[in-house]
């Protein structure tokens, strides 16, 4: 099995190169440019040869520009344990900050998410295809689990984050005319709705 040029000899340079394209290219896409692996070399001032041995493609490059978010969790320190709408409405606001602020890049990841053969086994995923916001969200409505054994927390996760996304995103802006935070306002009020609706609580929020 080939080695991978990055894991071979100077790894502490080849990481700062590699870092150097991907904020490179998250520039570039902030700026609304779709970055080509040379552009990206030249906004970087790192020849396009050596730019190619990191990302052969440009695919390769905008997917390594997606967003590293680490946490395991949205919710703060001072979280309630209970109160599931709060611990809900807590996440959809992080979450809303997520997209707003990565937004260039996030649907940068759906456009190829979308394209012939990103399914397919073996094709590098992009994030948006790994449920990491799902987990965000079923960790919000975790006490249902004892509050309400009948909830299906998954599936309700599921639903919650198909109306509050960066897909949502998109549609409510792009189709629908609304501005951003009145976006996010009917995404946070579309995650509660669904809440209510499996539980019968109460909604938080105006």
């Amino acid at each position: 099995m080939p080695v991978p040029y990055e894991a071979t000899g100077r790894r502490d340079q080849k990481a700062r190169t590699r870092e150097a394209l991907v904020a490179a290219t998250r520039r570039l896409l902030a700026d609304g440019v779709n970055p080509t692996v040379e552009q990206a070399a030249a906004e970087a001032r790192i020849s396009r040869t050596t730019a190619y041995r990191y990302f052969p493609s440009q695919r390769s490059l905008l997917l390594a520009a997606h967003p590293e978010i680490s946490q395991r969790s949205l919710l703060p320190a001072d979280a309630p344990a209970d109160d599931v709408p709060a611990r809900l409405d807590q996440v959809l606001r992080a979450f809303a900050r997520v997209n707003l602020d990565w937004e260039p890049q996030l649907r940068t990841s759906l456009r190829l998410s979308l394209e012939p053969g990103a399914g397919e086994p073996g094709a590098e995923q992009p994030v948006l295809r790994q449920g990491r916001a799902i987990d965000w969200i079923e960790d919000a409505l975790d006490p249902l689990r004892e509050s309400h054994p009948e909830v299906d927390v998954r599936r309700l996760a599921i639903a919650i984050r198909a109306t509050t996304g960066i897909e949502s995103l998109i549609w409510l802006t792009d189709i629908a005319g609304l501005s951003r935070a009145d976006a996010v306002e009917l995404m946070r009020k579309s995650g509660q709705a669904l809440l209510a609706a499996y539980t019968g609580q109460e909604r938080t929020g105006k």
